[in-house]
């Protein structure tokens, strides 16, 4: 039997999401875009992949509210 490496190394596995994280972060997201400009009524009936991808763009994000002001 050996003694190398791969009997010394730690599992470095990343931890599972909580439900409560996971809703922290949803919120976390919603109200950044409330932030950049968007109305507060229409994120609440966004879903929450909508939301992701609109977070990670926020230049559309100024170019919608622009458009509907």
């Amino acid at each position: 039997m050996g003694t190398g490496r791969t009997l010394r190394k730690e599992s470095h596995v990343r931890p599972c999401k909580t439900p409560a994280g996971k809703a922290h972060k949803s919120a976390a997201q919603r109200r950044r875009l409330v932030k950049f400009g968007m109305k507060e009524e229409d994120v609440q009936l966004m879903g929450a992949e909508e939301v992701r991808v609109l977070v990670q763009r926020p230049t559309l994000v100024k170019k919608l509210v622009a458009k509907k002001a």
